[in-house]
């Protein structure tokens, strides 16, 4: 009678896995997004067009994710006002977009502290091969300071925002 249950169980835990992980995602109607804005201690990012918040996401960021990004290598996803500048089509990851860090103040700051500032933050999906993850992979912040979507998710961001929208990531 044990491994009935275990079984049952078992097959439970998986079918809840896969339809966590796969929920599909509500579609956006209208035009592009304007303005994104992400807040880090909520793990949350929003697309607006205008006022209108067409999606919120929730995010992974990278592995030190409270705290500004002060140079190469330290984990940690920045704070500031940027630009998805450009789109990045041969990323280790499902579809990358990139933003504009380092800005001017972080470049400075840099400068002070006589470090390299770091570079190639995206918003991304999950690295090719591992897309069955799904929404688990927010579970941990695991990045190398970028921010981080399900495929699905990643799929309508690179649908809704075209490169030269401006993000804003707070603390």
């Amino acid at each position: 009678m044990n491994r009935w249950k275990i079984l049952v169980f078992a097959i439970l835990f998986c079918m809840g896995f896969v339809c966590y992980a796969w929920y599909p995602i509500p579609p956006v109607d209208g035009g592009p997004a304007n303005k994104v804005i992400v807040v880090k201690h909520e793990h949350r990012m929003t697309v607006y067009r205008g006022d209108q918040e067409l999606r919120i996401y929730h995010i992974a960021l990278g592995r030190v994710p409270f705290g500004p990004k002060s140079r190469a290598g330290d984990h940690k996803t920045p704070e500031g006002a940027y630009l998805l500048d450009s789109k990045n089509p041969r990323s280790a990851f499902h579809l990358a977009m990139h933003v504009s860090y380092p800005n001017a103040a972080d470049r400075e700051h840099a400068a002070t502290e006589k470090v390299d500032p770091g570079a190639l933050i995206m918003v991304h999906g999950i690295k090719n091969g591992w897309g069955w993850i799904g929404r688990w992979h927010r579970l941990v912040d695991w990045t190398d300071g970028c921010i981080a979507l399900t495929n699905a998710e990643m799929d309508q961001f690179d649908q809704l925002v075209p490169p030269g929208t401006p993000i804003e990531i707070r603390p």
